[in-house]
C-alpha cells in the first residue's frame, strides 16, 4: 500500500492540477470510505461518488407504486431487505407491513417464486431492483416461472443499466470529470468493451478494479498515468473476474426476457435506454400490464439532497438533513438506507476521516 501511495503522490505532483475521479459502484464507495482512501491520497485528487447504488437511484414514484400494490388484499409483495426502508411519499414498505400489508423480505427472486408456488390464491409480486449484476438472476426466475407454469408470479422491474448513466455523467459540465473507477461486479457481466465510448468519444480515463484498498489505490495510479500520458482507455485491474467480453451467456440469457427502455433515475431524470422491461411475450408477468395502477402524485422529502449526492455534485454533509434529521435509524432519503449509499457510508466511516 505504501508503494502505491508513493506512486500516486509522484503522479499527482507531475499533473499539478485538480483531478476529479468518480466511482460508480456502491461497493467501491463503501471501500473508499472504510479504508480512509481519501485521507491517503494527495488533496488535488478528488474522489466523487456517483449513482452506484441501485436502491438509491430508484425514484420515489416507484416506491409509491409498490406501496399501492402492497395494500391490495390479493397480493403478496416480495423484495430485498434494503427496499423495505426506502421512504415513499407516505411511508415505506416496512411501515406498510406494520400496518398489515402482506410484504415479505426475500434474499433471492427464486424465494419469491417459491412463495408464489405455495400461495396460488395470491398474486405474488417481486419488486426487481438492481444493475446488470442481478438482472440475469431475475431473467432466470422468469424462465423458471414459465417452465413450471406458475401463473401468479409477477415482477415490477426497475432494473438499471450502468453505461447510459455514465454517458450522462460525462456530459455533466459541473463535475468536470477526468476519469472513472468503473464497477467491478457489473463488469463481470457486461465486460470492458461496452465502456470504450467513454475513452474514445469523451477522452476520459477508465479503470475497472476490485474492492480491496490496494485494488482501488492501484486503479487511481493507473488512471493518473493515463491522464498524465494523455492516453485515455479502458483498463482492467480486476483481471481475475473481468474479461473484455464479459459473460456473453449471461447477457444473451438476460435479453431473452428483457429489452432496454427509457428509465427514470432518482436525482438524474429519465435516461434513454437505461432500464429493462419485460419483452412483450412475457408481459403477462409485468405488474404495469397486469395491474391497474392509478396515477400517483409523488412528493420528494423537503430538504433532501439525495439527487445532488447521486450525481456527485454534493457530498453528504452538504445536505442540511445529514446526521441531524436523516440518520440510518431514521432515513429521509434512499442514500441513507442502503449499505451502499453514499450518505450511509459517509455516516458510518467518513465523518471523522473525510
Amino acid at each position: 500500500m505504501i508503494e502505491l501511495i508513493t506512486i500516486i503522490d509522484k503522479l499527482s505532483k507531475k499533473l499539478n492540477k485538480t483531478i476529479n475521479i468518480m466511482e460508480v459502484c456502491g461497493t467501491h464507495t463503501v471501500s473508499i470510505f472504510r479504508h480512509g482512501i481519501r485521507t491517503l491520497i494527495p488533496q488535488n485528487i478528488k474522489l466523487l461518488s456517483g449513482p452506484g447504488c441501485p436502491v438509491c437511484v430508484t425514484p420515489i414514484e416507484d416506491i409509491d407504486k409498490m406501496l399501492y400494490i402492497a395494500k391490495q388484499t390479493d397480493v403478496i409483495l416480495t423484495t430485498f431487505g434494503d427496499m423495505m426502508r426506502v421512504p415513499g411519499s407516505n411511508g415505506s414498505l416496512y411501515s406498510a407491513k406494520a400496518e398489515g400489508a402482506n410484504i415479505k423480505m426475500v434474499y433471492s427472486p427464486l424465494d419469491a417464486l417459491k412463495i408464489a408456488e405455495e400461495n396460488q390464491d395470491k398474486k405474488v409480486v417481486f419488486f426487481a431492483v438492481g444493475f446488470e449484476t442481478t438482472s440475469p438472476l431475475i431473467a432466470a426466475t422468469i424462465y423458471e416461472a414459465e417452465r413450471k407454469g406458475v401463473p401468479n408470479f409477477y415482477i415490477y422491474s426497475v432494473h438499471k443499466l450502468v453505461p447510459p448513466a455514465i454517458e450522462i455523467l460525462v456530459n455533466t459540465e459541473e463535475l468536470k470529470l477526468d476519469g472513472f473507477i468503473l464497477p467491478g461486479h457489473v463488469s463481470t457481466i457486461i465486460g470492458s468493451k461496452i465502456y470504450e465510448f467513454i475513452s474514445s468519444k469523451y477522452k476520459k480515463a477508465c479503470v475497472i478494479t476490485g474492492f480491496d484498498a490496494d485494488d482501488i489505490l492501484n486503479a487511481i495510479a493507473m488512471l493518473l498515468n493515463q491522464i498524465l500520458q494523455k492516453t485515455p482507455r479502458v483498463e482492467i485491474q480486476y483481471r481475475d473476474a473481468v474479461k473484455p467480453e464479459g459473460n456473453p451467456k449471461a447477457v444473451e440469457f438476460l435479453y431473452r426476457f428483457f429489452e432496454p427502455c427509457d428509465s427514470n433515475w432518482r436525482g438524474i431524470g429519465v435516461i434513454p435506454k437505461s432500464g429493462l422491461k419485460l419483452k412483450r411475450e412475457f408481459s403477462h408477468r409485468d405488474v404495469e400490464v397486469v395491474f391497474n395502477i392509478p396515477e400517483i402524485k409523488s412528493v420528494e422529502p423537503r430538504g433532501c439532497q439525495c439527487g445532488l449526492v447521486l450525481r456527485g455534485v454534493k457530498i453528504p454533509p452538504e445536505c442540511p438533513l445529514f446526521a441531524k434529521v436523516c440518520t440510518p435509524e431514521n432515513p429521509v432519503g434512499a442514500c441513507m438506507v442502503s449499505s451502499e449509499g453514499s450518505c450511509s457510508a459517509y455516516y458510518k466511516y467518513g465523518r471523522e476521516n473525510n
